[in-house]
């Protein structure tokens, strides 16, 4: 199993989320999270507020665990349902996870998923 993370931008979540859902995806962890990568901080002429000098953005980070081979789809749903083709459209991370428990039932893995 895989883990899926990304940062993308806040108006994006609502398609991502549906694009997710058509590929099977029912469960998912969704956190507000500020930050800044290559642009370090620049909106790329969106936020016309000078008075709040706040180098990070505002962006959402995206969990999901996912079977190994729903990997390349899921991540394909995300790239395409993300993009805006702008600066900050954001990043995907895939990491392996070793073992994934339900508490309430014990269920385990693919099951407790």
């Amino acid at each position: 199993m895989k883990k899926i993370e990304a940062i993308i931008k806040p108006f994006k979540l609502s398609k991502v989320k549906d694009a997710l859902h058509e590929q099977g995806i029912s469960g998912m962890t969704v956190i507000d999270v500020k930050g800044f990568g290559r642009q370090r901080g620049s909106s790329g002429g969106i936020d016309t507020d000078d008075t709040y000098d706040d180098e990070f953005l505002a962006k959402m980070k995206l969990e999901v665990i996912v079977e190994d081979d729903q990997v390349k789809d899921v991540i394909e749903s995300i790239k395409t349902s993300a993009y805006s083709g702008k600066i900050g459209d954001g990043k995907i991370f895939v990491s392996t996870i070793e073992q994934v428990i339900r508490i309430r039932t014990g269920e385990k893995d693919s099951e407790a998923v």
